[in-house]
């Protein structure tokens, strides 16, 4: 007899974990990024020359520059931003986080309880979502489309809030390179946001950690080197533009906000070495090396998108991405991507359903993101053709299979 833990545990946790057992052979979820342009070897160089120089600053927490984070990071981080983004930021305002995804929580932390109300885009980041239901926070999708969210949609959303007595705490907003759909919101829409969100004393919470790999078009200014009123809390994130497992992010917010946030970071500091190696890799080779990146993500982009079309034709509907490393497909009605996810996964074919990526998941029934970024484009060119030929099989969709000449 073993004892019983089940009868311990609090009410309302998540469904339990599965024993992890490899990725399937055909991976098209998560974040996961290209293997070949990893900058492996410049790391390890870096971790030689700060392990050396400054290896000893271990022996404290915080690596002897507080509770912010390593500061040599942090002042590539405000150079950085200023060269991409357009953002004027003193290194002493950011924040280095254990991922994007601990600065959503400790924002989530400091502004949210149950019951309040956060606006998100209709087509939103899923780990935001799970985040908003756990909390018991409302969340009401705006509709999106490549150029950002619809500003007349914005304004008819807040004035009939505002007429049931419902103030939203905050508006979060993935607006360059949007995750899941790869659009981009233009610099006229992202300035009428600033003015809706003034008009209507509201937050602007903006993630930006795609940003960096946008490949085409120019990008437009972050929401908040536009802001003047201080009402825009920033995240980023290296994890699409150096390696996810790294797992080192950043928040920017008014020391009135950030002196809030910071006490509930309860970790004792970010992980030192991925800092430190960071720090001096970053500054000598992280903009050429986001440069070859995006030439390989636009290629497998292509790859995928060439894949799709010659697998289902106008059956599978998408916006060829601007950047990043997802890409969000419509299927006809008759297609329930729930479905097609299990059953694929038993196959080894693994996509995200469009259900887990939106607001309201019935919106989500017939869409689904792949993820591009981490199989060769022949793995994607074979996973995309078994894929279309579960989806005919179970849907009769595209109408004739994989195998049948077109």
């Amino acid at each position: 007899m073993t004892f019983d833990f089940a009868t311990r545990l609090r009410p309302n946790l998540p469904p339990g974990a599965a024993r992890w057992g490899g990725f399937p052979p055909f991976n098209f979820i998560g974040g996961h990024n290209d293997a070949e342009n990893l900058p492996a070897e410049a790391l390890r160089a870096a971790a030689d020359r700060v392990l050396a120089r400054e290896g000893t600053t271990l022996a404290t927490y915080q690596l002897e520059s507080g509770p912010m984070g390593y500061r040599p990071l942090r002042h590539f981080i405000s150079e950085k931003l200023a060269r991409r983004a357009g953002m004027t930021v003193d290194p002493e305002d950011i924040l280095v986080t254990t991922g994007s995804l601990q600065g959503l929580d400790l924002v989530n932390g400091a502004f949210l309880e149950p019951g309040d109300t956060v606006i998100v885009e209709e087509a939103t980041y899923g780990g935001t979502l799970t985040r908003l239901q756990r909390l018991g926070v409302n969340h009401v999708g705006v509709p999106v489309d490549q150029d950002g969210i619809i500003m007349d949609a914005l304004a008819d959303m807040l004035n009939e809030m505002a007429g049931r007595g419902v103030k939203p705490k905050f508006i979060y907003t993935v607006p360059t390179v949007q995750n899941p759909t790869g659009g981009v919101m233009t610099e006229a829409r992202r300035r009428t946001l600033l003015e809706r969100a003034g008009q209507n004393d509201l937050m602007i919470f903006e993630d930006d950690c795609y940003a960096d790999l946008l490949w085409e078009g120019q990008r437009p200014p972050a929401i908040h080197a536009l802001d003047t009123d201080g009402r825009v809390i920033y995240c980023g994130s290296f994890s699409k533009s150096i390696a996810p497992a790294l797992r080192v992010g950043y928040l920017i917010a008014p020391w009135e906000a950030m002196s809030r946030m910071l006490p509930l970071k309860t970790d004792a500091g970010s992980g030192a070495l991925e800092q430190m190696v960071l720090a001096e890799y970053a500054p000598d080779a992280f903009h050429s090396h986001v440069e070859t990146l995006c030439v390989a993500l636009k290629a497998k982009a292509d790859a995928t998108v060439a894949a799709l079309e010659e697998q289902f034709g106008t059956t599978a509907e998408f916006d060829p991405p601007r950047g990043g490393i997802f890409l969000w497909v419509t299927f006809p009605e008759a297609v329930d991507t729930t479905r097609l996810a299990e059953i694929a996964g038993a196959e080894g074919v693994a996509i995200n359903p469009g259900a887990e990526w939106v607001a309201d998941p019935a919106t989500g029934r017939n869409k689904m993101r792949i993820c591009f970024a981490n199989p060769s484009p022949e793995v994607l060119r074979e996973g995309i053709a078994k894929l279309a030929d579960i989806c005919h099989r179970e849907f009769g969709v595209p109408e004739r299979s994989a195998n049948v000449a077109r």
